[in-house]
Parts: structure tokens; sequence; C-alpha cells
């Protein structure tokens, strides 16, 4: 604009932000709500409506997600506990073959105790690109609003169902600096509360949250023994995110 010309400049249109469409080739590591439909992200709401295949857990609960999302029906094709290994080398190869792709669980990140690693590695291992979508983990948003210390943490996912594994685990992690963070589902947490007050005593800090970011979320943080009898009065269902304080550690 010259010296002399006064005419409000027209502002140049915003560009158009590239990541938010799939590119070929690319696998996309899309995180779901876990609860909440209001936290799937502008981005992931993207990849999902334009991605050319979605591989998830069950495809009925992702198809019944996009219809609830009022996103586009896309192909939906099975990626599971029990098929893993096999349909990962099928993903790498559509991946390979210029298809853009997105992994989901059925709810939450993927590959957090859930379906998830074998692609990814199959795609580092090939030298495929891989993009993290971020959003809704259960894991995460227990941790930052249980009142633990969030400095460090071990996550180890779901422990084993047999008392004396579980009992060694917590032998083992007994003197551990950090917290401890866990899943369990409904038909042991009530047990699980009980191993850790037997195994590493009724004062021992815990946090047990269930049903997270959904209407009847519930936060249950104390000592062990307080938590226990608080559990006894609650309604047990859906899957559990449990977190262990450090020894020591007073709320």
């Amino acid at each position: 604009m010259s010296a002399t010309d006064d005419t409000p400049s027209t502002p140049s249109p915003r560009p158009s932000n590239a990541s938010l469409t799939p590119l070929p080739g690319y696998l996309y590591v899309v995180a779901t709500p876990i609860g909440n439909l209001a936290d799937l992200t502008e981005r992931a709401r993207a990849i999902l409506s334009s991605v050319d295949l979605i591989a998830c857990e069950d495809t009925r609960t992702t198809g019944a997600l996009l219809s609830r999302l009022a996103l586009p029906r896309r192909e939906l094709t099975a990626y599971h506990d029990h098929n893993e290994t096999e349909a990962a080398e099928r993903l790498a190869a559509q991946l390979a073959a210029g298809k853009s792709v997105a992994v989901v669980s059925d709810a939450g990140t993927p590959a957090l105790s859930d379906p998830g690693f074998r692609i990814v590695r199959a795609c580092r291992r090939l030298g495929l690109p891989v993009v993290p979508v971020p959003g809704a983990c259960a894991l995460a948003a227990v941790i930052s609003a249980a009142g633990l210390p969030t400095n460090g943490f071990l996550f180890a996912g779901f422990l084993p169902p047999k008392t004396s594994a579980r009992a060694a685990f917590l032998e083992k992690y007994r003197d551990f600096e950090y917290t401890l963070a866990l899943y369990e589902s409904c038909h042991r947490i009530d047990k699980f509360v009980d191993e850790i007050t037997a195994v590493l005593g009724p004062k021992r800090v815990i946090c047990v949250a269930k049903e997270v970011t959904k209407l009847h979320e519930t936060f249950l943080t104390g000592p062990a023994a307080a938590v226990q009898a608080r559990l006894a009065k609650t309604a047990l269902k859906g899957e559990f995110t449990l977190l262990i304080a450090p020894n020591g550690f007073v709320l």
C-alpha cells in the first residue's frame, strides 16, 4: 500500500490446516471419546471423516460411534486382540500401497492396553509414517484429577487375574518411588482393592476412578481401607482406573 492509498487491504485467506487431511500411506493413531462424545477433537473428527480405512476393535461399536457423531461412513475393518498380528501385516500392505488408515480402539487411545502396538511397529519397521491424533485417555484423565503425585508414574495396564500374580506385583513395587497406575474391570475391582489393603496396608493412599467423563463419574481417593468401605457402597459398572500413591504419601 502506498503512503497516499488509504484503502484498507483485504486480508489474505487463512491457509487450510493440512493436518486435517489424511495423506496417502499414512497411519493415524486416533483417540476416541471414553464417554463424553464432546471430547472428540476437531482433528480426530476430520481424519475419521475422510481417511480411506478405519481399523477398529469392533466394527459395530465404531460404526455406531460414527453415526452418533454424525460422521460419514467409512470402510471399517476389524483389528483386535485375536487377529492383531495378521491384521497388522495386511494393514501395512495397504498403507504401502497408498491407502490412508486410521486405527481406533473402542474408547480412548489405541495401544494403551488396547490394540495398536503391532500395526505401529509394522509401520516403523517398513519406514511408513505414523501420526498420533491425541485426545481422550482414561490414564491421563485420572492422573490429572486424582490428587496423587504426578512427577512420575508406572503404568502397568491390566494385571493378571490370579491373586498370587497380583500380590507379587504389589510386593515388587511396595516401595516404588512413583505413583502406580492400573486398569481393572468391574468384575475384579473390589477384590483388587481388598488385595491392596492386605498387602500394602490400610493406610496406603489410592484412587479408584470409574465412569470417567460420563454422567456418573466417580473418584474415590484416600487411605485404602476408606476407599474399600466406600467402594462396597458403589455400583460397580464399566472399567476402572486405579492409582496407588508412593509409600508414605499423605493427602
